[in-house]
């Protein structure tokens, strides 16, 4: 991996009491982390590491690194802020990536995974008749329950939806790109996927 990518890698950012707040890519991480307004989180055990303690940590193989004059530097997975202890509330982008992540990857009439290339996005109320193309009014439907629902809502199609269809509340995932971090699920948790996050 080169230093450029491993700085543009996404870092989860967690407020001083442990809840995640956003999501920055490692440069912004290294800055933080330098200025003391961060600490490292190692995910394995929860240790926090200080800049110089951080530059300490010798990398293993395979790990991304940012490689400087003197030595590497292990490209961080999770900061915590040191004083922030607030929580954001944000919004998530009606795109065509974060559709698929909210009805992960799944036909919401049939629940089969077929592949990026065989979904398709399904007006609930369709758009030739007013259906608005929405986080409420869209949701991801196999090649064959979309052909089959046709021009119809559901119940005319007598199709059901597991739930009904709404905007996601955010998360730190909607802000990763296409870079999944198998660390991050230990700081997040059902109860934080489902709550809406509320400003100050």
């Amino acid at each position: 991996m080169t230093a450029v990518a491993a700085l543009s890698r996404p870092t989860l950012v967690l407020n001083r009491n442990w809840q995640p707040v956003g999501v920055a890519n490692v440069a912004r991480a290294l800055v933080l982390l330098w200025n003391d307004s961060a600490r490292v989180v190692d995910p394995a055990d929860y240790q926090l590491y200080s800049w110089e303690d951080w530059s300490r940590k010798k990398p293993e193989d395979g790990e991304p690194v940012v490689k400087t004059v003197r030595f590497e530097l292990k490209a961080p997975e999770v900061i915590a802020l040191t004083t922030y202890d607030k929580l954001h509330r944000r919004t998530v982008p009606f795109t065509r990536r974060n559709l698929f992540r909210r009805d992960r990857h799944a036909c919401q009439y049939c629940g089969v995974k077929p592949g990026g290339n065989e979904l398709t996005i399904d007006h609930v109320l369709p758009r030739s008749r007013g259906g608005a193309t929405s986080w409420e009014n869209c949701v991801l439907a196999c090649v064959r329950c979309n052909h089959r629902k046709a021009d119809r809502t559901p119940a005319e199609a007598r199709m059901t939806l597991p739930r009904e269809p709404k905007r996601p509340a955010w998360n730190p995932v909607y802000s990763a790109r296409n870079v999944r971090v198998e660390s991050w699920e230990r700081f997040l948790s059902e109860a934080y996927w489902n709550v809406e996050l509320l400003g100050s």
